[in-house]
């Protein structure tokens, strides 16, 4: 299919940087930070992303697609708080992306293919929706789709991610390059309780940056110590050894 080169080109320039449009659509995507038609922009950023998330998950409920709300959004359908970051997040299965991609352009949305090939990025209320197909290096699966729990999200309810889902997707994406605990620790602490937690240490394995994550949980009593069997397990054997750097040693004649 054809699209129309002038329209195309110009919506282009007028992109983010480093993004092109994706292909496919009959009609001309709208530019970005398109919000719809009679809405007005709402007044925070934080209050933007929560209504964004709204839009797109109502737009995907509508047409039957297998998504998941994932990202800061999901955590305050949780109960976690409202300090809503930087963007509202999707996931979706990689095969499904091109009839997700149709359905956010039937609905008045740009989008964007960026350079990294795992997800596809949109424009709502001038705020960064981003469809992924892969959590922390894995796909997608209908069955982390199936997991996901029906919440409201402020008043619209959708299909949102499992909290152990959430917190693996989080925590096993931490390297030395993108290491920002300040932004997971609070998410960490709304949902400790409801978050099996060896299966996310499983999930995660002994990654350096993840396993300091996990130390700096327990500093915190966020969560249980997991018992080191790299040190000596025999509680008389630690006290011996305590006694005898305490006790004054005995001078020589």
């Amino acid at each position: 299919m054809t699209r129309n080169g002038g329209d195309a080109a110009s919506a282009r320039r007028a992109g983010p940087p480093g993004l092109r449009l994706a292909a496919g659509g009959a009609e001309p995507p709208a530019l970005p930070g398109a919000r719809p038609k009679g809405q007005h922009p709402p007044p925070d950023q934080g209050q933007a992303i929560l209504e964004a998330a709204k839009q797109v998950g109502a737009l995907l409920k509508r047409k039957g697609h297998p998504f998941a709300l994932a990202g800061s959004v999901a955590a305050y359908a949780h109960g976690g708080n409202a300090n809503l970051r930087h963007d509202a997040d999707f996931c979706v299965r990689r095969e499904d992306a091109g009839a997700v991609a149709d359905t956010l352009r039937e609905g008045g949305l740009p989008v964007y293919t960026p350079p990294e090939d795992w997800l596809i990025k949109s424009k709502c209320f001038d705020q960064d929706i981003d469809i992924i197909f892969e959590l922390a290096h894995e796909p997608v699966s209908l069955e982390m789709l199936a997991r996901a729990e029906e919440l409201p999200v402020d008043s619209v309810r959708m299909p949102v991610l499992a909290p152990d889902d959430l917190l693996c997707g989080l925590i096993a994406a931490f390297s030395e390059h993108h290491c920002d605990f300040g932004a997971v620790l609070p998410i960490a602490r709304a949902l400790r309780e409801k978050v099996d937690w060896e299966h996310v240490r499983r999930v995660c394995g002994d990654e350096p940056m993840p396993a300091a994550f996990f130390f700096l949980l327990e500093r915190l009593n966020v969560i249980t110590p997991q018992q080191d069997t790299r040190r000596s397990t025999r509680p008389n054997e630690r006290q011996g050894a305590r006694q005898e750097r305490n006790e004054p040693r005995e001078e020589r004649p």
